[in-house]
This record gives C-alpha cells, structure tokens and sequence, in this order.
C-alpha cells in the first residue's frame, strides 16, 4: 500500500505552475464539446435495499381479438352484432313476452377478447471512478494565481465528468435500443428485433480488439458468406427518416413525443452537422419545409438552442456522436472510433475520427431508457461518514500515511460516478447507421 502510494506523488509538483515570472495573470484551459444527451435522458433514483440487477415489467400493446380467437390467431378487432333482429314494421323486434335469448336471435354473440402480455427486463448497477493527480498543499504557497490554477483545473475535471456522462448515455442508448437502421444506396434494411442483433466489435486504432467493450447493432455479413451485405453504402436520408417517422407513429411513440405541429407528433433526432447539413439540404423543394415552418418548439427542446423542426424531427446536433470504420473481411464488423486519443501526455481531436466512413445517428424517444443513480447515504445507526455523491462531484481526499503522506498534506480530488440503465419500450428506440463520406442518398 505505501508503494503504490509513493509511485502515486511523482507529478505532485507539477501540477500547478510556481514560476509566477513567466505565465500572465489569465489562466486558460482547453474544452470539451458538449452534447444534449445529458439534458434528454429520464433520470431519477436508483432504488434502495433492493440489490445491484432488478427487472422492469413492460406490458405490451393490447387489443381485441374476434370472436374468442387467441393472440396467435392475429385476427384482432370485434364482430358487432345487430340487436335488431327483424324488420322496422315487423313483430319480433327485440324480446316480446315469453321469448328467451335463444329464440330471440341471440345466442351467436360473437365475443372478442382482450388478453394481456408483458416482459421483464433486467437492468443492473454499474460503477465509475475519476482521481486527480496527487497535490501537495504546501506547493499552494508558491503556486502562481493558485486560486485561478485551481479553479481551471477544477472546471476541467468537471467537464471530464461530463463527457463521460454523455458517453455513457450515448452509449447505453446504443445498447437498448431495439431498431437498427443499415443505410444502404439500393435498398436500406430495418432490423427490427434487438435480439436478432448481434455487436459490432469496439477496436482501438491499431484494430487490436478490446476485450468486454462492444456496443450492439446488426450483422453485416447477412447470408454468412464473409461478403458483409448489410455494410451501409449510402448517406442518411430524408427517405430513410420518414419511414422511421411513420414506423414510430403505428408503433405508439407519439404519446412521449418533445412536441406536437398541427396534430402531428415531433420526434427527436440526435446526429452531428453534417448529418444535419445533409438531410436540410438534400434537394430545393425541402428547404421550403424549413424557410416556412414557424411553428413552436416543444418546452423540453427549446433550452437547447431548437429553433424548428424539419419532417417530424428536432434535429440536435452532437458533434461527437459514434463513427466506425470498417473492419473488412470475414469479420465484418465496424470498429468504432474514438472523436480523442492521447498523444504527447495531451488529449487531442483524433484525425482517425474526422475521417471515419460510417455514422449514426440516434432516434431519441423518452420511453425507451431511465438513467437511475444511487442516493447517496448519509447516516447509519452506530456508524459516521461523509455522504458519496454518485454524480461524479469531486471530492478532496487527504489520507494520512506514516511513511509517504505523515502530515496530511499530500491529497487528491475523487470523483464517483454509478448508474443503472433502465430499459422501458426500447421498441421505440432507433440507431441509424450510415456512410458519411458519399454523396448518394439512402433509399428505403
């Protein structure tokens, strides 16, 4: 333990810059950029003294099915039945005296019934942890603009913390989303079942393979023949949007929809410019759709600088969202790319990233997840501590050590971060693969 503690203070001194000479009195840093899933995802509680896994129970879609039939059958509605069994100026309309159900024309009701069917899905906790650097108080006293040092490094470790929120969403969303959209150029395919999907493999970018990170979307190699048919070939298109769009309406998601345009569900749509460049522009007679549309963006949406929507989506721009490059040969997968890589001690923009072939772009739905984060404890009978906050807030830690921390003057900033991804009707959620480096627009 004293070893690893000793290895941990060899950039003590450097992390604030002492020589008060040579630096102005404006301390700068360098930012991330931001994204709107932190502002769209449900969040709330995760559960108490229920465990780390739990199930959702999702009730499906239900209607009648004719005449006693079962849910197998597929013959959903109702039969009605006339009560009037004989002409307007005849004798035996309805039942007169004496008659019974069965000579009064009754007996074949045709009943339809309603049957109920769910599914439990399972969601777990999982755990992150952030530290700083060791930092020893006493270089404080010589620290150049101390207080201004701190605070940029404090801003930058809680734009740290926000980037890996984004990502988590992001990246969670990916995963429990049910629909897979292939953008191709002859003919785009829907893959509509989350569990016929398989993962696409997550390298780094030397193509070595990451062991136990993947994120899920389908199989290109579709007739198992090493070809990968199913790599996408065109860009994203308005074609390709409005069969989501309507896809989504037959499915029930209206009713969670970010805002509603002359009766009809708005949708949102999470994708970078480009993406969004592309479907704006994508022939003459659209653009009219946007230089004419004045109406009012929903009040979950305006916050994030929407001004309108455009064919039944909000367009939200995330400049970071996934891109892949292909694998090629009898793997057929995509290997995502990361938007920073580490290079010289300094995280930098990945050139591998701006030139990426394929995209996605993300159908947002509120019903598909819930974010759920532990409460943090704050009391326990017979016991005294501080209350961890599960967000990632930083805390100083300063733990004393006889050998290499005796004073208490060496600490470090901790920060925690713990979620469950709920899982509500994925069915409603859609990932929307494409080839961003072609001008040929996808088609359905």
């Amino acid at each position: 333990m004293a070893g690893s503690f000793a290895d941990s203070t060899a950039a003590i001194n450097n992390i604030l810059t002492q020589e008060a000479n040579r630096i102005g009195s404006d301390i700068h840093k360098a930012t991330l950029h931001t994204s709107p899933w932190i502002d769209l995802i449900r969040q709330s509680a995760f559960p108490e003294g229920m465990g780390y896994q739990l199930n959702t129970l999702i009730y499906d879609r239900a209607l009648p099915i004719k005449n006693g039939g079962s849910l197998a059958s597929g013959n959903t509605g109702v039969d009605w039945t006339a009560l009037q069994t004989g002409s307007a100026g005849g004798s035996d309309i309805g039942f007169t005296a004496g008659q019974t159900t069965a000579s009064a024309g009754l007996t074949d009701e045709k009943k339809a019934t309603l049957d109920f069917t769910r599914v439990l899905k399972s969601y777990s906790l999982s755990k992150a942890v952030v530290e700083s650097p060791r930092i020893n108080v006493e270089d404080l006293r010589y620290a150049a603009h101390r207080a201004e040092q701190l605070r940029a490094i404090m801003d930058l470790m809680k734009e740290s913390v926000r980037n890996t929120w984004e990502n988590r969403y992001r990246d969670e969303y990916d995963r429990l989303a049910d629909n897979c959209v292939l953008c191709k150029s002859a003919s785009t395919t829907f893959i509509t079942d989350g569990e016929d999907k398989q993962s696409f493999v997550i390298d780094d970018s030397d193509g070595l393979a990451q062991a136990g990170t993947t994120v899920k979307t389908g199989d290109l190699d579709d007739n198992n023949d090493g070809t990968g048919e199913l790599e996408p070939s065109g860009n994203i298109s308005n074609a390709v949007m409005d069969k989501i769009y309507f896809q989504l309406i037959r499915a029930g998601a209206g009713l969670k929809a970010y805002g509603r345009e002359n009766g009809r569900p708005i949708f949102s749509v999470v994708l970078s410019s480009e993406a969004s460049h592309q479907l704006l522009t994508e022939d003459d007679k659209i653009r009219d759709d946007i230089r004419y549309n004045n109406a009012k963006v929903g009040e979950l949406i305006a916050p994030l600088g929407v001004e309108k929507s455009f064919r039944g989506f909000y367009h939200l721009v995330d400049d970071l969202t996934t891109r892949y490059k292909s694998r090629g040969g009898e793997a057929n997968t995509l290997v995502k790319v990361e938007p920073y890589i580490v290079s010289g001690n300094k995280v930098i923009v990945n050139p591998a990233y701006e030139s990426a072939e394929f995209e996605a772009a993300y159908v947002l739905v509120d019903d598909v997840m819930e974010s759920l984060v532990p409460q943090p404890i704050t009391s326990a009978p017979g016991m005294t501590f501080d209350p961890i906050q599960y967000t990632g807030d930083f805390a100083f830690r300063n733990i004393p050590d006889a050998a290499n921390n005796p004073d208490g003057n060496i600490g470090f900033f901790r920060g925690i971060m713990a979620s469950a991804s709920k899982p509500i009707k994925t069915q409603f959620g859609y990932v929307v693969i494409f080839k961003r480096d072609t001008d040929t627009a996808s088609v359905v």
